[in-house]
């Protein structure tokens, strides 16, 4: 039975956790997760673990923040004033938002603080800074 390498594409059901056991997602109520091996379309941890598995094997992990969404840092909370936003715009504490880089790209944005002058956000990956543990099953190399 062959088993995964890089350049493989793989489909592999998945349920991640962090450190209080909650489950952050699972991939087991619906399709398994397909990517390529090596091609970083998922995190560098989760593509680690899967390399070596044969189909219906099996294997947990934990993942450190450098190989799953890096640090949090405190550069990508943006504090926006008020006049560089549309007079109708009204957002809350919680809301999640789509911001543009001055490049162009679209980031999501979590609206920390609403203040009359002015809103804060986070453009940190919601899951930047936390381990993560991965309970893995590869169910086919495609």
């Amino acid at each position: 039975m062959s088993k995964a390498v890089i350049g493989d594409t793989v489909k592999v059901h998945y349920t991640g956790r962090l450190d209080d056991e909650s489950v952050f997602d699972s991939s087991r109520e619906r399709e398994p997760l397909q990517f390529t091996i090596g091609a970083g379309q998922v995190i560098p941890g989760f593509e680690e673990a899967v390399v070596g598995l044969a189909p219906g094997e099996s294997a947990k992990t934990r993942i450190e923040p450098e190989n799953a969404y890096g640090p949090r840092l405190d550069e990508l909370r943006i504090t926006v004033p008020r006049d560089n936003l549309p007079d109708e715009f009204s957002v809350s504490e919680g809301d999640h938002l789509q911001m543009r880089t001055q490049d162009g790209q679209a980031v999501r944005v979590q609206v920390l603080d609403v203040a009359e002058e002015a809103i804060v956000v986070d453009a940190n990956h919601p899951l930047a800074g936390k381990p993560l543990s991965f309970e893995i099953e590869l169910v086919e190399i495609v």
